[in-house]
């Protein structure tokens, strides 16, 4: 148990360093160009992992979705990724690893794991378009390993919400739009395409007008060139945006990093900066605390996130 601790507590110390840990896995060699090419998550988002147990399946399952093991009592959906990513390969799935996303836990089959590797964010980039499209947007990032291996990093958000039934549709109807009498924009930054089209419906819904971008350092040359506009022309930077919504995992520049940059600039520390993460444990709320953030909200809960960036709008914060 000790270990177990001292290992969370050195992996909570990587907020605001620009580094993430992530647990490296296989899906076997594809059949067709006889590679074995390697993959990247979070830690934080990897329960365990262990032997693939007895699987239960159930009729009309989505594609790739290969039914559910009972674990302590709780029944896990498994996603076997080797058949969601279409690879066709006579190596089966030896592991399951149960992961956590946004409260929810679900399984998923992969041919092996291999070690935890520490990256920094900065060597991690966007995927290339090819890249991106041949494996169907599934890679949000790419760093290539000391070894010189190439690791993609997978949006595991996207392979949920493709999979469906693991994210409720968007509940949008008792969200209200914001007095037609102010103006609201905010800057906000997501890898993650889905995660992406979420945000932008709620915020479209709300009335609310935005400025995307798709990491970190995109979101702080944004920042940066705004508020030396503004400076030159003696204006505040909230007369253009009221408030700035980031993820945590992103490539190139975290959104630890771009809080800390924001909240110690004295032309910016006054942006109220809300992180959306589908990183909810408590030590990664903690986390988003220490390096200056306003509020953390879940991810793919529009109600919880229209509300938060409301009570900011309401109680005059922005």
């Amino acid at each position: 148990m000790a270990n177990l601790i001292d290992s969370i507590d050195e992996r909570t110390k990587l907020a605001g360093t620009n580094h993430l840990e992530v647990l490296l896995f296989n899906l076997g060699t594809n059949d067709e160009t006889g590679r074995n090419e390697v993959f990247g998550i979070n830690v934080f988002k990897v329960r365990e992992v262990l032997n693939v147990p007895d699987i239960t399946t159930a009729p009309e399952m989505p594609e790739g979705v290969e039914g559910f093991v009972s674990l302590r009592g709780d029944m896990v959906p498994i996603i076997n990724l080797q058949k969601f990513c279409n690879l066709q390969s006579a190596d089966e799935p030896r592991i399951l690893m149960i992961t956590e996303y946004n409260t929810h836990v679900q399984g998923f089959l992969v041919a092996a794991v291999d070690t935890i590797q520490r990256l920094n964010w900065g060597q991690v980039k966007e995927p290339p378009p090819l890249l991106s499209k041949r494996l169907g947007g599934l890679v949000t990032a790419v760093s290539e390993l000391d070894d010189e291996r190439l690791v993609m990093i997978m949006d595991v958000e996207k392979v949920l919400a493709d999979a469906g039934g693991f994210y409720e549709d968007m509940k949008l109807e008792n969200i209200q739009k914001l007095n037609a009498d102010k103006t609201y924009t905010i800057l906000f930054a997501d890898d993650s395409a889905i995660a992406r089209k979420q945000i932008t419906t709620t915020l479209e819904h709300m009335g609310v007008k935005y400025i995307q971008n798709v990491n970190g350092a995109k979101a702080w040359n944004e920042l940066d060139k705004m508020a030396t506009r503004c400076e030159d022309a003696g204006t505040d930077i909230m007369d253009e945006i009221q408030l700035v919504l980031t993820d945590v995992e992103m490539p190139e520049m975290d959104g630890y990093v771009l809080t800390q940059k924001i909240k110690s600039d004295p032309r910016l520390k006054h942006l109220p900066v809300v992180m959306h993460s589908s990183l909810t444990a408590v030590a990664n709320q903690s986390m988003g605390k220490n390096v200056g953030a306003d509020a953390y909200v879940p991810k793919f809960q529009p109600q919880e996130l229209a509300a938060t960036l409301e009570d900011f709008f309401e109680r005059g914060v922005v």
